[in-house]
């Protein structure tokens, strides 16, 4: 029985041991150096498809043997991450197996937690927490499968890794640069830059890229210019009361391509480099952190797995996290 009283999780789950501890050491090393940006850990498809819980040091991080040609950035709170979290990563592993033009070409997948205030205790979930809940969500990620065009299409892993890294930028232009001029990813051949780094968004996180108050007078185009030569944006449609319906959501996308860009510093060819995609399908639930909050403090565990996945809420429930209340 767990500290939590809870007798049995609801799915065995092959997890390497300590791994709260391991995210913490690894934290706390990142936090005395001076680097932009880490990867703590890296999960592969051959970890998580062993039948045993995988030892300690396969936790540790293992660069690309080649520079990938795509990385799917995914760059949350992760307090804690959600099923949302999950479609976003899922559609574009889907749709990038079933469009792309190189079939043999697999992307890797980064999930980036920004930690600004990293000396300031985070609530409702620590940083070492949050990483753990990383560390699960890679491993379902893994093992979840992804649509195909082609039914005799080879059955390969819908990514090649899933790294976890932290950074201190705050900004989706200065992660960018980290991540590009990271020697993790430059392989053997030092040509990070021939890689093309998407950031899955939300339409919330579209807004605030665009916000001028972000950027120095008049200095949106040169902060942007870059981030949109080396980055896309894969945009999901979040449809709620505040940011309004798919078609509305759209349509601000081509007003920004229409002249909304100059009119607050920016350039209209960059509204080129963002493509805007289905934030949820026909029945899914609405999702989000508060939800998750809700439902753990009112010990609705139903709802909770309609949120989360069935080991991320296991980890919440056995760790107690979120049932304090917190913001």
């Amino acid at each position: 029985m767990s500290a939590s009283g809870i007798e049995n999780p609801p799915m065995a789950r092959l997890l390497p041991p300590n791994l709260v501890s391991f995210f913490a050491q690894a934290l706390k090393s990142y936090q005395l150096s001076n680097a932009k940006l880490r990867v703590l850990c890296s999960v592969t498809p051959s970890v998580v498809s062993s039948a045993y819980p995988p030892p300690a040091d396969s936790l540790a991080p293992q660069p690309p043997q080649a520079t990938p040609k795509t990385l799917l950035v995914l760059d949350s709170s992760f307090n804690p991450p959600t099923l949302a979290h999950q479609r976003m990563a899922l559609s574009a592993l889907s749709d990038h197996r079933s469009t792309g033009s190189d079939k043999t070409h697999v992307p890797r997948v980064l999930l980036l937690l920004a930690i600004n205030n990293a000396d300031k205790a985070p609530k409702p979930a620590a940083f070492p927490q949050r990483l753990a809940m990383m560390y699960i969500f890679a491993r379902d990620l893994l093992l979840c499968p992804t649509t195909s065009s082609s039914s005799s299409a080879p059955q390969t892993p819908p990514c090649t890794a899933v790294d976890i890294a932290v950074t201190t930028e705050p900004y989706f232009h200065a992660k960018s640069i980290a991540v590009s001029e990271s020697a993790f990813y430059r392989g053997q051949s030092a040509e990070a830059d021939r890689m093309e780094q998407v950031y899955l968004t939300g339409f919330d996180t579209l807004i605030r890229i665009f916000d001028p108050k972000y950027y120095p007078p008049a200095a949106m185009a040169t902060s942007l210019d870059p981030l949109f030569a080396r980055a896309r944006l894969r945009v999901s449609t979040r449809t709620d009361a505040e940011w309004g319906s798919t078609g509305e959501q759209r349509a601000h996308l081509q007003a920004l391509r229409d002249g909304g860009l100059e009119r607050v510093g920016g350039r209209g060819e960059w509204a080129d480099r963002i493509e805007m995609v289905e934030g949820r399908g026909e029945g899914d639930a609405v999702v989000s952190s508060t939800k998750v909050r809700d439902a753990v403090q009112g010990k609705d565990w139903g709802k909770l797995k309609k949120l989360v996945s069935e080991d991320v809420a296991a980890w919440i429930r056995e760790e107690g996290l979120y049932d304090g209340g917190g913001v």
